[in-house]
């Protein structure tokens, strides 16, 4: 899923080469914003041409592929054999990992350009999926039949996937709200203005919510209390990346076209790492070393202990998606169309 995993903290298993080679790529009809998922030797990734698609990680050849009704931003959600993905027509699809065979469909009140997280019921009965809409809405569904378990209503857009940690879903909003949801009842157990619309997603850690949002701060929030940690404000420009949280560290994407690398404890800069675009795309930590696109069509592998430059890969097209790592290779989609996949030499 998205960021890997449910609190959204964006650090991969295992390890990554000094260097990578590209393995393969696939070309879809339309831009890829969509962060893939891999699971069992596949890649799952929508594509703004209205497909859902399987890729065979050892290859890039489609396994196959799912119509949906409109662009297909939101990053698939893998889970117990069913790949659940959100799509511009307002729906949430439900497929069958293995055919891509439709197994539900939910229908909400606008487009869903986020990406769907997981959550094991309160009461440890069901698995729920939470997925956020430009209908304003946060939708509780079971993961078995789609039904309906709570809708919970903000002031404007959710284009965030939605963490979750100790009982509670915690998301930023259009509406410039940090929201803290109780998933027994799908109630604001915590509600905070952060002053600027925020569209990436938060992750959660030690009961801190780290994100930035449009006014160029990057915050760490204490959700008991709703208090700030710390902030972090540099140069002008907004921060639309979705944050990577390791023991020590927090690490985004800026607008500044720079990768940050904070101390997780109180904020202070560790090192930055200058692209030549805006970064959009989230970063994702693995092992010793950090992986992130940026808008000026490069993949870069950079150290996570200096920030110093390892490896870069130009694919052309602009990457705002954000790379997913498994099993020591890495998949990305850009806004020309193109899957990539690379790995070892």
């Amino acid at each position: 899923m998205f960021r890997g995993n449910p609190a959204l903290t964006g650090v991969a298993e295992g390890a990554l080469p000094a260097s990578l080679k590209l393995l393969w790529s696939a070309k879809t009809g339309g831009a890829v914003k969509s962060s893939a998922a891999i699971v069992a030797g596949k890649v799952f990734v929508g594509s703004e041409d209205g497909l859902v698609y399987a890729l065979d990680l050892t290859n890039g050849k489609p396994a196959w592929t799912f119509k949906t009704g409109g662009p297909v931003e939101s990053s698939p959600l893998v889970l117990a054999g069913k790949v659940m993905v959100g799509s511009g027509d307002g729906a949430v699809y439900c497929l069958e990992a293995a055919t891509g065979k439709q197994l539900w469909k939910y229908q909400t009140g606008e487009k869903v350009a986020a990406g769907p997280t997981w959550v094991k019921a309160p009461k440890g009965d069901a698995t729920w999926i939470l997925v956020g809409s430009h209908d304003y809405s946060l939708h509780c569904l079971d993961a078995l039949t789609g039904r309906s378990n709570w809708v919970y209503e903000t002031g404007n857009f959710i284009n965030s996937t939605p963490a979750v940690a100790d009982g509670q879903a915690v998301f930023g909003g259009c509406d410039t709200v940090l929201h803290v949801v109780s998933l027994a009842d799908g109630r604001a157990a915590l509600t905070n203005d952060v002053g600027a619309p925020v569209a990436a997603s938060a992750a959660l850690a030690g009961g801190r919510a780290y994100l930035g949002h449009y006014e160029n701060e990057f915050i760490c929030m204490e959700l008991k209390s709703g208090q700030r940690a710390w902030t972090f404000k540099d140069r002008p420009f907004a921060f639309m990346s979705s944050p990577a949280v390791t023991a020590d560290r927090v690490l985004f994407g800026g607008r500044d076209k720079r990768l940050h690398c904070v101390q997780r404890a109180d904020g202070k800069p560790v090192w930055k790492f200058a692209t030549q675009a805006k970064v959009d795309s989230s970063p994702v930590v693995c092992g010793d070393k950090v992986v992130v696109g940026s808008e000026d069509g490069r993949l870069y592998l950079v150290a996570l202990a200096d920030g110093k430059e390892l490896w870069s890969y130009e694919v052309g097209g602009a990457l705002s998606a954000s790379p997913a790592v498994a099993g020591g290779r890495v998949v990305i989609g850009s806004e020309d169309g193109v899957v990539f996949c690379f790995g070892a030499p």
